[in-house]
């Protein structure tokens, strides 16, 4: 692949970048103008929202017809990377999760009156959205086949019994997409439906009390108890959820990896500020050794993740499933992520470990990026099934025509 970027995505890179430093991070700095669930607060964020639509830098990711600039992926690795040096960067471009993996989704999968209905809001900013799949034991998880939740089958309508949970953005969400089963074929028996929060049928049981930080809604618990849904709430077709899961979650998990980079730079940024200017023992702490190696190791940790992620962009561009490349950029970044809020933490001492940084923010945010979109263990399994099923093209590189 061509690491090169185009002039128009460097454009929109150091637009970003100057966003990001001149209008997020005195907002960041504020604590006043954060909720109590430690995200953005509605009033200031509402206001950054404005401003970055007002720049044109508003949903980048999405086509022109849907109302973004058709980045593409590898444009969004480098665009989402650089709105993640902020830890509000990503909701104030309309690209956080989870309305980001939805509207992509949406955009792919809905026709076009589903569009105009539950595409356009999220679009717009004016709702957001939630993914509702993951449920309790013995339901779905990583593996979707183990669903629940089912879909009965009434007339000309659909009738939903079961629980979900740890629902990202429930509890602020107007538009749903829940994952249920409607037959028990093992390929084709999962269907997705769109739902709004005003329809009855379904609850919130909780909002989940969580060791890290929050988006806004939270992580709820879920109950579907009866909720009545007529056919054209189906989204791609009857059957085909598990086809609409895989269009969603591969991609879904390689944006994570780019905002997570952002977030593992933005560590090393306040490590190295403090390390040029704090002194011990007649010396700075940047020029010990120690914290040479621990910045050095880091930096090659970040960039050995940038170009995983940026070959899982390319494939996906080139419109491979890659998910070899996702599942290595998954693993690599999330123990990265990690690693980086706690050499950062390290070296700040105990400022890092005081909310005088954002570095104990991202510390426990970090700890989520092994178990989100597909544990550590289960992107091993793949990568080994993979490496079973075709030991000889793991390996190949892919071979330009003449």
């Amino acid at each position: 692949m061509d690491f090169t970027i185009s002039p128009e995505i460097e454009d929109y890179r150091a637009r970003i970048a100057d966003f990001v430093d001149a209008r997020i991070l005195p907002v960041e700095a504020d604590r006043s103008l954060w909720d109590e669930h430690g995200n953005i607060g509605r009033t200031a964020l509402n206001d950054l929202r404005q401003q970055a639509r007002d720049q044109g830098l508003w949903c980048l990711q999405l086509s022109k017809d849907t109302g973004g600039q058709g980045l593409g992926k590898v444009g969004m690795a480098v665009c989402y990377e650089e709105m993640s040096r902020s830890i509000f960067g990503p909701v104030v471009f309309n690209s956080a999760a989870p309305d980001d993996g939805n509207m992509l989704v949406l955009e792919k999968a809905a026709t076009a009156t589903q569009k105009d209905r539950w595409l356009a809001p999220i679009v717009s900013g004016e709702v957001s959205s939630a993914f509702a799949m993951t449920e309790p034991s013995p339901g779905a998880g990583s593996d979707p086949g183990m669903m629940q939740t089912r879909a009965e089958k009434r007339g000309d309508r659909y009738v939903l019994h079961g629980r979900k949970w740890f629902i990202t953005g429930a509890e602020d969400a107007s538009h749903f997409i829940v994952m249920a089963r409607t037959s028990d074929d093992p390929r084709n028996g999962l269907t997705a439906f769109l739902h709004h929060r005003d329809e009855p049928g379904w609850h919130i049981e909780r909002r989940i009390p969580i060791m890290g930080p929050e988006e806004h809604g939270g992580h709820c618990e879920i109950v579907y108890d009866g909720m009545e849904l007529p056919a054209d709430r189906i989204l791609l077709g009857e059957g085909q959820g598990l086809k609409l899961t895989q269009m969603r979650l591969g991609p879904a998990r390689l944006t994570h990896c780019m905002r997570w980079l952002g977030l593992a730079k933005r560590c090393t940024e306040i490590a190295r500020d403090y390390a040029e200017n704090r002194m011990g023992f007649g010396i700075r702490l940047a020029d010990r050794e120690s914290t040479q190696i621990k910045m050095g190791d880091l930096a090659m940790g970040i960039e050995i993740g940038r170009l995983l992620v940026m070959k899982a962009a390319w494939a996906l561009d080139q419109g491979d499933f890659a998910r070899k490349e996702v599942s290595m950029a998954k693993i690599h970044v999330a123990n990265l992520l990690h690693k980086a809020a706690d050499t950062a933490i390290q070296i700040n001492g105990a400022r890092g470990y005081s909310t005088d940084t954002v570095l104990e923010w991202i510390y426990r945010y970090a700890r989520q990026a092994r178990l989100v979109d597909g544990a550590d263990e289960v992107h091993q399994m793949v990568l080994s099934r993979l490496l079973s099923d075709a030991p000889d093209g793991f390996w190949t590189w892919p071979v330009s025509p003449d």
